[in-house]
């Protein structure tokens, strides 16, 4: 089993602190929607897991089935949010190959299926600058969603999104989170209803 413990975990920019003394442990098979509203640090948890950011005070571990040291910890996540951006001049195809030289590729046979279900096979060859943002957005949860990886992370998944991305988007979750270590920060309902449990930095 995977597991990240949080121990009195606190972020803080200057003197304000974001979060404090966050205590919390995630497992795998299970899946976590992070909510608080705007500035309560949902988006700065998720980069302190991810190592994007360091945390002010406490510890946070990984560990599945003995400790992970702190640069083996990326093998283990894959991470979609608005803070990362996508290489612009590539296109779609060298994007997810660029990817998928990185990362292992999860659930499908090869690379070109990833195309099918974005629905962008005309755009294959097309420079990601030339995308909408909607499409951006749904290439960056692809990416992460085919994933191997232990730990999916999902910063505010929706955004951009129309009702028929939405849908994609729900049905990516249904079909492909299962046995893995979910994480959504939002505060949009659709974003998180398949999530197992709430923890609201609000509160």
């Amino acid at each position: 089993m995977f597991t990240i413990q949080l121990q009195n975990c606190g972020k803080r920019f200057n003197r304000n602190w974001i979060f404090k003394d966050l205590n919390h442990t995630f497992t795998s098979g299970n899946s976590y929607a992070i909510l608080g509203p705007n500035g309560s640090g949902k988006s700065t948890l998720l980069q302190c897991i991810a190592g994007y950011m360091s945390i002010s005070k406490g510890s946070i571990s990984f560990d599945n089935g003995k400790p992970i040291a702190e640069e083996q910890k990326y093998q283990h996540l894959s991470l979609a949010s608005p803070f990362l951006e996508l290489i612009e001049e590539f296109t779609l195809r060298e994007t997810i190959d660029f990817h998928f030289n990185m990362k292992k590729l999860a659930f499908l046979a090869n690379k070109q299926e990833i195309v099918q279900i974005l629905g962008l096979e005309h755009s294959i060859d097309k420079q990601l600058k030339f995308f909408s943002s909607g499409m951006k957005q749904r290439v960056k949860i692809a990416l992460a969603v085919f994933s191997s990886t232990d730990i999916l992370m999902l910063d505010e998944p929706c955004t951009n999104f129309d009702a028929t991305a939405i849908a994609w988007y729900q049905n990516l979750m249904e079909k492909y989170t299962a046995n893995r270590l979910v994480m959504v920060a939002s505060n949009q309902p659709h974003e998180y209803s398949f999530c197992k449990e709430i923890i609201n930095l609000g509160v």
